[in-house]
Parts: C-alpha cells; sequence; structure tokens
C-alpha cells in the first residue's frame, strides 16, 4: 500500500476533557444551569408575563393599574432572579445529593425566598410606614403559597424534562451502539485468512496484522458516542488499511491530505473507518487493477470538513449500491444521533470519482 503521508499531528497534551472537574455536575442532572443567559432572559421574559396575569386578574383592562404591575413585577423579578441565582450556586451541592432529597431542597428555596422578599417589600413600602408588619400576615402568605405553587410547578417540569431527556439519550445510545460496534463479517474471516497465510512465510507481519485487527476490535468496543482527537482516527484508520493491504497490495493506494488539522479537533470514534472500508468494497475491490482512495481535511471558522473519494465503478449490481447506500446512511444516522442537523453527509459523483463529504461545526475549546 503507498501513502502519502502527513507530519502527524502531535497528541493534545491539553485535553482537558479527559481530566473533568470535580465541580463539574452530571449532565443528567434534573436542573439546569440558571445562570446561562438565556435561562436569565427567559426567567425575566416569564416573570413579566406572570406579574401582568396577576395585575389582571385582580383588576379589569378598562381600570388597569400599573403602578401596581410596576410594583408587583418588581416583586416577582427578585424572587425569580434570587431564586434562580441560589439554585445556581447550589446546583453542583444539590447534584450530589440523592435525587428525591434534591427534588426537594431545589423547590422549598422558592417559596422560603419569596417569603423573605415580600416581608422586605412590606417593610421598604411607604404605606406600610409605622405598622407592624408579621413575616405571618395575609399578603405575605398569599405571596409564598403562589410561589409555592408556581415553584413546584417549574421543578416538575424541569424533573420530567430531565426524565425524557435521560429517555432519550438511552435509545440514542443504544442505535450508536448499532452503528459503532458493526465490523463486516467478510473483513474478519478475510483479515484471518490472510493472517492465516502469513503466519509460515512472515510471521512478523502476521503478527503486526493480530495487533491492527486487535486495536480495531478494541475501538469497536469503546465508549459509546465517544469521541478522541482526530490524529488517533487516523491512526486506527492506517491500522485498518494495513489489515488490508495484506490482501490487496498495491491495488489499494491512500493519499491524504490533512491540513494543519488543530490538535482541539475531535471527531466521533470509528467514522472514517467506515468510510474507508466503503470506498474499498466499492471503489477497488471491484476494479482488477485497484485504484486510489484520497482522504482530505480541512478546519476552518469552526467548521470541520471531511472528504473520502474513490474510483467509480460504472456497473454496480443493485447489492452492491444497496450496500453503498446503507454505509452511507449508517455513518448519517450516527452524525445526526450526535450533532443534530448541525452534521451533514452527502454523496456525489464527480467526473471519475465517488465523492463522499461530512461536516459539523466544532469548537475547540480556549480557541
Amino acid at each position: 500500500m503507498q501513502t502519502s503521508r502527513q507530519p502527524k499531528l502531535p497528541q493534545d497534551s491539553a485535553d482537558r476533557s479527559s481530566g473533568a472537574n470535580s465541580d463539574e455536575v452530571n449532565p443528567d442532572f434534573f436542573l439546569p444551569d440558571l445562570c446561562e443567559k438565556e435561562a436569565v432572559f427567559f426567567l425575566v421574559l416569564v416573570a413579566a408575563l406572570f406579574s401582568l396575569v396577576l395585575v389582571l386578574a385582580s383588576s379589569s383592562l378598562a381600570s388597569f393599574d400599573w403602578n401596581s404591575l410596576g410594583l408587583v413585577s418588581l416583586l416577582v423579578q427578585w424572587v425569580a432572579l434570587s431564586s434562580a441565582a441560589i439554585l445556581c450556586k447550589l446546583r453542583p451541592y444539590l447534584a450530589r445529593m440523592p435525587p428525591k432529597q434534591a427534588v426537594v431542597l431545589s423547590y422549598l428555596v422558592i417559596p422560603v425566598d419569596a417569603w423573605v422578599f415580600s416581608f422586605l417589600s412590606q417593610w421598604a413600602r411607604p404605606q406600610y410606614n409605622g405598622v407592624d408588619i408579621s413575616f405571618f400576615s395575609a399578603e405575605i402568605f398569599t405571596n409564598v403559597l403562589i410561589a409555592a405553587i408556581m415553584g413546584g410547578l417549574v421543578i416538575r417540569y424541569f424533573y420530567l424534562q430531565a426524565q425524557l431527556f435521560a429517555r432519550k439519550q438511552s435509545e440514542l445510545i443504544h442505535r450508536i451502539q448499532a452503528l459503532q460496534s458493526r465490523i463486516r463479517p467478510h473483513f474478519l474471516f478475510n483479515s484471518m485468512n490472510s493472517i492465516v497465510s502469513l503466519i509460515g512465510s512472515d510471521p512478523v507481519k502476521a503478527e503486526d496484522a493480530v495487533l491492527d485487527l486487535s486495536e480495531l476490535f478494541r475501538a469497536s468496543l469503546n465508549e459509546v458516542g465517544n469521541q478522541v482527537p482526530f490524529q488517533e482516527e487516523v491512526q486506527l484508520c492506517e491500522r485498518y488499511l494495513g489489515i488490508e493491504s495484506l490482501r490487496f497490495g498495491d491495488r489499494l493506494q491512500v493519499d491524504w491530505d490533512l491540513r494543519d488539522i488543530p490538535i482541539g479537533v475531535k471527531i466521533p470514534l470509528l467514522t472514517l473507518q467506515p468510510l474507508l472500508e466503503n470506498a474499498i468494497l466499492h471503489g477497488i475491490q471491484p476494479l482488477p487493477d485497484g485504484g486510489v482512495i484520497s482522504v482530505s481535511a480541512i478546519y476552518h471558522y469552526g467548521l470541520f470538513e471531511l472528504k473520502v473519494s474513490n474510483p467509480l465503478v460504472e456497473k454496480e449490481s443493485a447489492a452492491q449500491t444497496k450496500g453503498n447506500q446503507m454505509a452511507l446512511e449508517n455513518t448519517r444516522n450516527r452524525l445526526s444521533v450526535l450533532y443534530g442537523d448541525r452534521a451533514k453527509l452527502t454523496s456525489y459523483q464527480e467526473k471519475d470519482r465517488f465523492v463522499t463529504v461530512f461536516s459539523y461545526p466544532y469548537e475547540i475549546a480556549g480557541g
């Protein structure tokens, strides 16, 4: 197998994703990060609408009290934002508690916070000057009751949303596992036959082939949906190509064109390998003289793009065409599971070549 190789990218020694911070919150935790800008904006908007509903419920539209709206909105905004700030700070500690205890404590923050701010709002309002204010006044009790009801609905919504997300994640993991762990049986049989034929004539090459095959199977059993540095995926694919070269010899040539891919870029494990396998099966194997598979990758403006092209065989059987489309569809489904609509996979004919391109946005941490 002849290959034009690029200088290997150094291993990402600054891979911060592998060293998990002890303060990081489990992504399955039901309480979202309420310190995010989107969450704060949503809270302000909902609090304003809720204040409008309260004022409209206590007065008619014709005699709408704007002063009352301002006072009610101020109180509701303070309760909503301060509760969110408290829950944001407590989130790492709540995530380490048993789920039921974390739900109860998260819920209690809201009515207690409403209780405190209701008291402070009465104490600060001019009409209450000189009047004894109690923590247990009817107005404070009403505010706390409203906050308890609304807080219960919000916490319940967060909890059910987390349960639904966990269920969907479980289903997606099973889908990814079915796509990732697939290694074609004929590849295994052909590899074993090649290894057997080398044991007597070239035991060193046979040993290398066994090691390459074991690495491929180890990768297929790796954590589902795991993303690895791009250069690690390339090294794994070189092992795969080394095994296939035992069968095809000089018929299989690979031209690598990797344009300074940053070390921070990651790719889902075993994403490039199925595309190479597809290119060999449909572009090299049917041709008596073989051909060249071209692999190019580029990263620019936060977008990672990978292109694989192989010789186009004009007369493929219906079974071969179906298998080709099925392999591409498997890869497309896997990318869709991991990245949603952000990932694109297309294939097309370009003169005498069949080209497959996939891309997805990837922001490098700290970049």
